[in-house]
Protein backbone atom coordinates (compact mmCIF):
# COMPACT_ATOMS: atom_id res chain seq x y z
CA UNK A 1 0.00 0.00 0.00
CA UNK A 2 1.31 3.66 -1.11
CA UNK A 3 2.23 5.45 1.60
CA UNK A 4 0.71 9.42 2.09
CA UNK A 5 -0.17 11.66 4.22
CA UNK A 6 -3.59 11.79 5.72
CA UNK A 7 -4.80 14.52 8.83
CA UNK A 8 -7.60 13.00 10.79
CA UNK A 9 -9.75 15.75 12.56
CA UNK A 10 -11.90 15.49 15.60
CA UNK A 11 -14.32 16.82 18.20
CA UNK A 12 -14.12 16.82 21.76
CA UNK A 13 -14.22 13.23 22.51
CA UNK A 14 -13.82 11.30 25.81
CA UNK A 15 -14.65 8.29 24.51
CA UNK A 16 -15.30 5.78 21.48
CA UNK A 17 -14.13 8.64 18.78
CA UNK A 18 -11.22 9.49 20.50
CA UNK A 19 -10.25 5.99 20.80
CA UNK A 20 -10.94 5.00 17.29
CA UNK A 21 -8.50 7.99 16.22
CA UNK A 22 -6.00 6.71 18.71
CA UNK A 23 -5.92 3.06 17.10
CA UNK A 24 -6.28 4.73 13.35
CA UNK A 25 -3.65 7.22 13.81
CA UNK A 26 -1.43 4.31 15.58
CA UNK A 27 -2.04 2.00 12.67
CA UNK A 28 -1.49 3.99 10.08
CA UNK A 29 1.45 5.90 11.15
CA UNK A 30 3.34 1.93 11.63
CA UNK A 31 2.10 1.68 8.29
CA UNK A 32 4.34 4.30 7.08
CA UNK A 33 2.06 6.81 6.40
CA UNK A 34 2.66 10.86 7.75
CA UNK A 35 -0.30 11.15 10.12
CA UNK A 36 -1.59 14.59 11.38
CA UNK A 37 -4.34 14.77 13.66
CA UNK A 38 -6.63 18.30 14.20
CA UNK A 39 -8.93 18.32 17.70
CA UNK A 40 -8.89 20.35 20.99
CA UNK A 41 -6.19 20.43 23.01
CA UNK A 42 -7.83 17.86 25.97
CA UNK A 43 -8.19 14.70 22.77
CA UNK A 44 -4.15 14.73 23.11
CA UNK A 45 -3.64 14.65 26.90
CA UNK A 46 -6.20 11.70 26.98
CA UNK A 47 -5.87 9.78 23.90
CA UNK A 48 -1.93 10.45 23.28
CA UNK A 49 -2.00 10.77 19.69
CA UNK A 50 2.03 12.36 19.47
CA UNK A 51 2.94 9.03 21.30
CA UNK A 52 1.54 6.60 18.14
CA UNK A 53 3.38 8.02 15.33
CA UNK A 54 1.36 11.22 14.80
CA UNK A 55 1.56 14.72 14.64
CA UNK A 56 -1.19 16.96 16.75
CA UNK A 57 -2.67 20.24 16.28
CA UNK A 58 -4.77 22.23 19.04
CA UNK A 59 -8.06 23.03 17.12
CA UNK A 60 -10.31 23.73 19.69
CA UNK A 61 -14.14 22.07 17.91
CA UNK A 62 -16.85 22.28 20.50
CA UNK A 63 -18.77 19.39 20.88
CA UNK A 64 -22.19 21.41 19.69
CA UNK A 65 -22.52 24.41 17.43
CA UNK A 66 -21.71 27.23 18.55
CA UNK A 67 -20.39 30.60 17.44
CA UNK A 68 -16.77 29.59 17.78
CA UNK A 69 -16.89 27.41 14.89
CA UNK A 70 -15.72 29.65 12.54
CA UNK A 71 -12.89 30.46 14.40
CA UNK A 72 -12.09 26.37 14.07
CA UNK A 73 -12.70 26.38 10.81
CA UNK A 74 -10.53 29.42 9.78
CA UNK A 75 -7.62 27.35 11.84
CA UNK A 76 -8.24 24.34 10.02
CA UNK A 77 -8.15 26.00 6.62
CA UNK A 78 -4.61 27.94 7.52
CA UNK A 79 -3.45 24.16 8.75
CA UNK A 80 -4.60 22.72 5.54
CA UNK A 81 -2.81 24.59 3.60
CA UNK A 82 0.39 24.63 5.80
CA UNK A 83 0.37 20.76 6.06
CA UNK A 84 -0.99 20.13 2.71
CA UNK A 85 -2.78 16.34 3.48
CA UNK A 86 -3.58 14.08 0.58
CA UNK A 87 -6.61 12.80 2.36
CA UNK A 88 -8.53 14.39 4.90
CA UNK A 89 -10.62 12.35 7.45
CA UNK A 90 -13.21 13.77 10.01
CA UNK A 91 -14.57 11.72 12.65
CA UNK A 92 -18.14 12.82 13.68
CA UNK A 93 -20.57 15.13 12.45
CA UNK A 94 -18.92 18.15 14.16
CA UNK A 95 -15.50 17.69 13.61
CA UNK A 96 -17.03 16.86 9.60
CA UNK A 97 -18.83 20.02 9.35
CA UNK A 98 -15.80 22.12 10.47
CA UNK A 99 -13.66 19.98 7.74
CA UNK A 100 -16.45 20.94 5.22
CA UNK A 101 -16.42 24.87 5.56
CA UNK A 102 -12.38 24.56 5.48
CA UNK A 103 -12.89 23.28 2.14
CA UNK A 104 -9.97 21.01 1.79
CA UNK A 105 -8.18 20.67 -1.72
CA UNK A 106 -7.67 17.06 -1.37
CA UNK A 107 -10.43 14.44 -1.00
CA UNK A 108 -12.66 14.76 2.35
CA UNK A 109 -13.67 11.12 3.95
CA UNK A 110 -16.01 11.47 7.06
CA UNK A 111 -16.75 8.94 9.41
CA UNK A 112 -20.29 8.71 11.49
CA UNK A 113 -20.24 7.82 14.88
CA UNK A 114 -23.50 8.96 16.02
CA UNK A 115 -27.72 9.47 15.33
CA UNK A 116 -29.83 12.51 16.90
CA UNK A 117 -31.52 11.53 20.15
CA UNK A 118 -33.12 14.29 19.94
CA UNK A 119 -35.98 16.26 17.85
CA UNK A 120 -37.00 19.80 17.43
CA UNK A 121 -34.87 22.54 16.68
CA UNK A 122 -31.53 20.48 17.79
CA UNK A 123 -33.06 17.53 16.05
CA UNK A 124 -33.69 19.70 12.51
CA UNK A 125 -30.01 21.19 12.74
CA UNK A 126 -28.16 17.49 13.11
CA UNK A 127 -29.96 16.96 9.99
CA UNK A 128 -29.34 19.87 8.32
CA UNK A 129 -25.24 19.16 9.52
CA UNK A 130 -25.70 15.41 8.00
CA UNK A 131 -26.93 17.28 4.75
CA UNK A 132 -24.01 19.58 4.16
CA UNK A 133 -21.55 17.54 5.67
CA UNK A 134 -22.79 14.06 3.42
CA UNK A 135 -23.30 15.71 -0.09
CA UNK A 136 -19.52 17.13 0.51
CA UNK A 137 -18.10 14.14 1.40
CA UNK A 138 -16.21 11.79 -1.42
CA UNK A 139 -16.67 8.74 1.25
CA UNK A 140 -19.01 8.64 4.08
CA UNK A 141 -17.98 5.67 6.48
CA UNK A 142 -21.19 4.47 8.88
CA UNK A 143 -20.20 2.88 12.38
CA UNK A 144 -23.37 0.99 12.05
CA UNK A 145 -26.36 -0.05 9.10
CA UNK A 146 -29.12 2.41 10.55
CA UNK A 147 -26.48 5.50 10.00
CA UNK A 148 -25.55 3.59 6.63
CA UNK A 149 -29.36 4.44 5.89
CA UNK A 150 -29.49 7.74 7.23
CA UNK A 151 -26.28 9.07 5.63
CA UNK A 152 -28.01 7.79 2.21
CA UNK A 153 -31.20 9.83 2.90
CA UNK A 154 -29.30 12.93 2.93
CA UNK A 155 -27.87 12.66 -0.37
CA UNK A 156 -24.75 11.44 0.08
CA UNK A 157 -22.90 10.30 -2.97
CA UNK A 158 -20.67 6.81 -1.65
CA UNK A 159 -22.04 5.48 1.46
CA UNK A 160 -20.38 2.34 2.87
CA UNK A 161 -20.63 0.45 6.40
CA UNK A 162 -17.37 0.86 7.88
CA UNK A 163 -17.62 -1.37 11.65
CA UNK A 164 -14.97 -0.03 13.74
CA UNK A 165 -13.32 -2.29 16.25
CA UNK A 166 -12.78 -1.80 19.96
CA UNK A 167 -8.64 -1.12 20.75
CA UNK A 168 -7.95 -4.62 22.27
CA UNK A 169 -7.49 -4.37 26.06
CA UNK A 170 -4.45 -5.05 28.38
CA UNK A 171 -4.51 -8.00 30.37
CA UNK A 172 -5.79 -7.52 33.43
CA UNK A 173 -3.12 -6.07 36.32
CA UNK A 174 -5.21 -7.76 39.08
CA UNK A 175 -6.38 -11.47 39.89
CA UNK A 176 -10.38 -11.57 40.30
CA UNK A 177 -10.11 -11.67 43.66
CA UNK A 178 -7.85 -8.88 44.66
CA UNK A 179 -10.27 -6.48 42.01
CA UNK A 180 -13.16 -7.99 43.91
CA UNK A 181 -11.65 -7.06 47.24
CA UNK A 182 -10.87 -3.54 46.23
CA UNK A 183 -13.74 -2.59 45.52
CA UNK A 184 -15.68 -4.04 48.57
CA UNK A 185 -17.28 -7.19 47.02
CA UNK A 186 -17.60 -10.77 48.38
CA UNK A 187 -17.18 -14.22 47.02
CA UNK A 188 -20.81 -14.74 46.99
CA UNK A 189 -21.97 -10.93 45.59
CA UNK A 190 -22.89 -11.17 41.83
CA UNK A 191 -21.16 -7.98 40.26
CA UNK A 192 -22.61 -6.27 37.19
CA UNK A 193 -20.59 -4.06 35.09
CA UNK A 194 -21.17 -1.07 32.97
CA UNK A 195 -18.65 1.28 31.31
CA UNK A 196 -19.70 4.69 29.53
CA UNK A 197 -20.40 8.19 29.82
CA UNK A 198 -22.71 9.56 32.45
CA UNK A 199 -25.07 11.18 29.87
CA UNK A 200 -28.87 10.41 28.90
CA UNK A 201 -27.80 8.20 25.91
CA UNK A 202 -26.80 5.40 28.42
CA UNK A 203 -29.49 4.76 29.95
CA UNK A 204 -28.35 4.47 33.46
CA UNK A 205 -31.39 6.09 34.69
CA UNK A 206 -32.97 2.82 33.76
CA UNK A 207 -30.39 0.86 35.21
CA UNK A 208 -30.73 2.51 38.43
CA UNK A 209 -34.50 1.86 38.76
CA UNK A 210 -34.03 -1.76 37.98
CA UNK A 211 -31.11 -2.09 40.48
CA UNK A 212 -33.00 -1.19 43.26
CA UNK A 213 -35.01 -4.17 42.88
CA UNK A 214 -31.94 -6.11 43.11
CA UNK A 215 -31.29 -5.35 46.73
CA UNK A 216 -31.93 -7.86 48.50
CA UNK A 217 -30.20 -10.54 45.50
CA UNK A 218 -26.90 -10.00 46.74
CA UNK A 219 -26.01 -8.05 43.58
CA UNK A 220 -23.24 -5.04 43.21
CA UNK A 221 -23.84 -2.41 39.92
CA UNK A 222 -20.67 -0.22 39.17
CA UNK A 223 -20.22 2.13 36.48
CA UNK A 224 -17.55 3.56 35.32
CA UNK A 225 -17.66 6.87 33.60
CA UNK A 226 -18.35 10.56 34.17
CA UNK A 227 -20.08 12.71 32.44
CA UNK A 228 -22.68 15.44 32.48
CA UNK A 229 -25.43 13.03 34.52
CA UNK A 230 -23.45 12.60 37.37
CA UNK A 231 -25.48 14.40 40.25
CA UNK A 232 -28.69 13.49 38.68
CA UNK A 233 -27.64 9.69 38.83
CA UNK A 234 -25.87 9.84 42.32
CA UNK A 235 -29.40 11.46 43.78
CA UNK A 236 -31.41 8.45 41.98
CA UNK A 237 -29.35 6.16 43.60
CA UNK A 238 -29.51 7.63 46.91
CA UNK A 239 -33.32 8.35 46.80
CA UNK A 240 -33.85 4.40 45.33
CA UNK A 241 -31.11 3.19 47.80
CA UNK A 242 -29.82 1.16 44.84
CA UNK A 243 -27.16 -1.03 44.84
CA UNK A 244 -25.10 0.92 42.39
CA UNK A 245 -21.72 2.66 42.65
CA UNK A 246 -20.38 5.18 40.61
CA UNK A 247 -16.77 4.63 39.77
CA UNK A 248 -15.82 7.67 37.65
CA UNK A 249 -13.30 7.52 35.27
CA UNK A 250 -11.29 4.35 34.65
CA UNK A 251 -8.33 3.23 33.23
CA UNK A 252 -9.01 -0.01 34.59
CA UNK A 253 -11.59 -1.61 32.55
CA UNK A 254 -9.81 -4.69 32.04
CA UNK A 255 -9.85 -5.30 35.93
CA UNK A 256 -13.13 -4.61 35.97
CA UNK A 257 -14.41 -7.03 33.40
CA UNK A 258 -12.02 -9.60 35.21
CA UNK A 259 -13.97 -8.90 38.80
CA UNK A 260 -17.33 -8.84 36.92
CA UNK A 261 -20.21 -11.44 36.55
CA UNK A 262 -22.41 -9.80 34.17
CA UNK A 263 -21.85 -6.83 31.84
CA UNK A 264 -25.06 -4.56 31.47
CA UNK A 265 -25.56 -2.00 27.96
CA UNK A 266 -28.76 0.27 28.82
CA UNK A 267 -28.05 3.25 26.17
CA UNK A 268 -30.58 4.32 24.40
CA UNK A 269 -29.04 3.69 20.95
CA UNK A 270 -25.16 3.07 20.24
CA UNK A 271 -23.52 2.42 17.26
CA UNK A 272 -20.79 -0.31 17.79
CA UNK A 273 -20.25 0.63 20.94
CA UNK A 274 -16.74 0.00 22.35
CA UNK A 275 -17.76 -1.12 25.38
CA UNK A 276 -19.94 -3.69 24.08
CA UNK A 277 -17.25 -5.50 22.21
CA UNK A 278 -14.81 -5.27 25.29
CA UNK A 279 -17.82 -7.35 26.93
CA UNK A 280 -17.56 -9.79 24.36
CA UNK A 281 -13.45 -10.07 24.12
CA UNK A 282 -13.98 -11.02 27.69
CA UNK A 283 -16.04 -13.31 27.57
CA UNK A 284 -18.89 -11.71 29.87
CA UNK A 285 -22.63 -12.24 29.41
CA UNK A 286 -23.48 -10.03 28.50
CA UNK A 287 -27.77 -8.02 28.45
CA UNK A 288 -27.89 -5.41 26.45
CA UNK A 289 -30.62 -2.96 24.46
CA UNK A 290 -31.82 -3.24 20.99
CA UNK A 291 -30.62 -0.09 19.40
CA UNK A 292 -28.82 1.19 16.76
CA UNK A 293 -25.71 -1.24 15.59
CA UNK A 294 -25.67 -3.41 18.62
CA UNK A 295 -27.80 -6.38 17.32
CA UNK A 296 -25.61 -6.69 13.82
CA UNK A 297 -22.79 -6.16 16.49
CA UNK A 298 -23.77 -8.78 18.96
CA UNK A 299 -25.49 -11.90 17.11
CA UNK A 300 -26.94 -14.29 19.23
CA UNK A 301 -24.38 -13.40 22.34
CA UNK A 302 -26.23 -11.38 23.79
CA UNK A 303 -29.88 -10.84 25.89
CA UNK A 304 -31.38 -8.06 24.34
CA UNK A 305 -34.11 -5.86 25.50
CA UNK A 306 -36.28 -2.81 24.63
CA UNK A 307 -34.60 0.73 25.63
CA UNK A 308 -35.98 2.55 28.52
CA UNK A 309 -37.74 -0.75 29.90
CA UNK A 310 -37.38 -1.09 33.47
CA UNK A 311 -39.26 -4.67 33.63
CA UNK A 312 -37.43 -6.41 30.45
CA UNK A 313 -33.95 -5.29 31.85
CA UNK A 314 -35.01 -6.56 35.48
CA UNK A 315 -36.31 -9.88 34.04
CA UNK A 316 -33.09 -10.06 31.66
CA UNK A 317 -30.76 -9.32 34.68
CA UNK A 318 -32.26 -11.63 37.51
CA UNK A 319 -33.17 -14.78 34.53
CA UNK A 320 -29.21 -14.80 34.30
CA UNK A 321 -28.63 -14.48 37.93
CA UNK A 322 -30.57 -17.03 39.25
CA UNK A 323 -28.98 -19.32 36.52
CA UNK A 324 -25.29 -19.93 36.09
CA UNK A 325 -26.04 -22.62 32.78
CA UNK A 326 -27.07 -19.52 31.17
CA UNK A 327 -24.45 -17.14 32.27
CA UNK A 328 -21.74 -19.54 30.97
CA UNK A 329 -23.79 -20.41 28.15
CA UNK A 330 -23.79 -16.77 26.98
CA UNK A 331 -20.29 -15.93 27.93
CA UNK A 332 -18.84 -18.93 25.78
CA UNK A 333 -20.93 -17.30 22.79
CA UNK A 334 -19.73 -14.24 23.41
CA UNK A 335 -16.04 -15.13 22.84
CA UNK A 336 -16.91 -16.50 20.07
CA UNK A 337 -18.49 -13.52 18.55
CA UNK A 338 -15.89 -11.64 19.55
CA UNK A 339 -13.37 -13.63 17.45
CA UNK A 340 -15.71 -13.13 14.58
CA UNK A 341 -15.64 -9.28 14.50
CA UNK A 342 -12.74 -6.97 12.81
CA UNK A 343 -9.84 -6.26 14.74
CA UNK A 344 -7.82 -3.46 14.74
CA UNK A 345 -5.64 -4.14 11.89
CA UNK A 346 -8.51 -4.97 9.56
CA UNK A 347 -10.48 -1.48 10.50
CA UNK A 348 -6.82 0.11 9.29
CA UNK A 349 -6.50 -1.87 6.17
CA UNK A 350 -9.82 -1.13 5.49
CA UNK A 351 -9.84 3.14 5.80
CA UNK A 352 -6.00 2.47 3.53
CA UNK A 353 -7.87 1.07 0.97
CA UNK A 354 -10.66 3.60 0.58
CA UNK A 355 -7.66 6.32 0.83
CA UNK A 356 -6.11 4.46 -2.28
CA UNK A 357 -9.57 5.02 -4.13
CA UNK A 358 -9.39 8.80 -3.45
Amino acid sequence: MTARRVMLVLASSTGGIGAHVASLAEGLAANGNTVDVAGPAATERQFRFTARGASFYALEIPPNLHPSDMRAVRSLRHLLATVKPEVVHAHGLRAGLAATLARPACPLVVTWHNAPLRGGLRGRMHTLVERIVGRAAAVTLCASSDLVVRAKAVGAPDVRFAPIAAPALRPPKRTRSAMRSALGVTDEQLVAVSVGRLHPQKGYDTLVQAAARWRDLHVRVFVAGEGPSYLDLAAQISELRAPVTLLGHRTDVADLLAAADVALVTSVWEARQLFTQEALSSGLPLIATAVGGIPELVGDAAVLIPPGDVEALDKAFQGLASDPALRADLAERGSARARELPDERSTVANVEKVYAEL
